[in-house]
């Protein structure tokens, strides 16, 4: 757990298309987690119905809300053409707060030449249908895919960040990788695809990096690719990230986003809270963090959404060393800052709007918080609080 504690669980299902597994499946792995993280085993269960199953799921998620390892977080990886109404509210009662889209491109010339299967539009779709249900949403872009280029790449991550239909709020960039075993290989070597040289990929990713408003984090700027694969053509470096950051720091700048900016340990800053407001998927968000005056170090952020009769918080996280559930310690963590942004949430429904609740869409470990401190009750998988 490279030092963190471990009572608290962020869990993210990875490799392949969530939403594609049959629901009776996705409903026991689910528990079976849960069952793990609560120290339960029941080797019974794959005979079970799905209402059983449905049953049994919501009596661990339950009991982890007490558990000594608590799920706090839970994220599925998909496609944006599998995202509809029914797929949202199943992944919520699974106890999901944050998907991942493969988003690939915004192009639609680039998506039909890779035969990606779907086009911009399922992206705008899944993207608010998400956002409405309070997710967290993350994009899954590749650079340097056929029918791309740098100038492209780039004018792509001015569209995101520029059309009111996109806008994620955490990104991962993957520069397409060659390898024998693709079919782009074939492509390759017919002289029709050229991969980025390392030089022109860092320059790329820079530009990108010089875009990113300040509610995106960036997770990830390459992908591990398994060793038995031996990559031909171009992300070959494992630390571009690393690269990066030694060029921004002799060329004098700083990228904005989350992760670059978010305090690692605690400190003795003062710190000030900030809000900033932007239109996304027919609604308004409002993102506060609680930064220092120059906004170069982040310590805490809050992502609230106001569409319509509704409010919802998709994000409250506070940065620094995870603390432990119950103890206390040096770390920024377990300060006040985060009731205090809940409270600026609070006031901002109250005072901007003639909503009468607002809702959280919490991790399951980490309601107890929410109804303890903060006098949030369950209703419908979200905790909820009445004016």
């Amino acid at each position: 757990m490279s030092g963190h504690p471990a009572d608290k669980i962020d869990l993210r299902m990875i490799g392949g298309t969530w939403s594609s597994y049959s629901l009776k499946y996705k409903i026991w792995f689910v528990k079976k987690c849960f069952e793990a993280a609560n120290h339960q085993k029941d080797e019974k269960d794959k005979r079970k119905s799905i209402d059983q199953l449905w049953k049994e799921l919501r009596q661990a998620q339950k009991k982890n809300e007490k558990a000594e390892h608590r799920i706090i977080g839970l994220s599925f990886e998909t496609r944006p053409d599998f995202i509809n109404p029914k797929e949202v509210e199943e992944m919520r009662k699974l106890g999901a707060t944050k998907i991942e889209l493969g988003v690939q491109s915004i192009y639609e010339d680039v998506l039909k030449l890779n035969k990606r299967g779907h086009g911009i539009e399922e992206t705008i779709k899944a993207t608010e249908m998400l956002r409405n249900a309070g997710f967290k949403i993350a994009y899954q872009i590749m650079l340097n895919l056929p029918g791309s280029n740098p100038k492209k790449d780039i004018e792509m991550f001015k569209e995101l960040f520029s059309n009111e239909n996109l806008k994620p709020d955490y990104l991962k960039i993957y520069p397409c990788a060659l390898v024998k075993e693709a079919p782009l290989y074939e492509i390759y070597l017919k002289k029709q695809y050229k991969p980025y040289t390392e030089k022109e990929l860092i320059e790329t990713i820079k530009e990108i990096k010089k875009l990113i408003p300040r509610y995106v984090r960036i997770e990830r700027i390459i992908r591990d690719i398994p060793s038995p694969l031996i990559i031909e053509g171009g992300a070959k470096t494992s630390n571009i990230r690393q690269m990066i950051d030694i060029d921004m720091k002799k060329e004098g700048w700083q990228c904005q986003c989350i992760r670059c900016r978010e305090i690692k340990d605690m400190t003795k800053e003062n710190v000030i809270l900030f809000r900033d407001d932007y239109n996304a998927s027919n609604g308004k968000e409002i993102f506060l963090s609680f930064e220092d005056k120059n906004r170069k170090h982040l310590y805490s952020l809050l992502r609230l959404r106001i569409k319509n009769n509704d409010a919802v918080i998709r994000e409250l996280h506070v940065y620094g060393q995870a603390a432990s559930i119950s103890k206390k310690n040096s770390s920024i963590q377990h300060k006040g800052l985060g009731i205090k942004m809940i409270n600026e949430a609070e006031k901002i429904v109250k005072n901007e709007s003639k909503i009468k609740e607002l809702k959280i869409i919490s991790g399951v470990g980490v309601r107890d918080y929410y109804r303890s401190k903060l006098d949030y009750k369950l209703k419908n998988g979200y905790m909820v609080k009445f004016f």
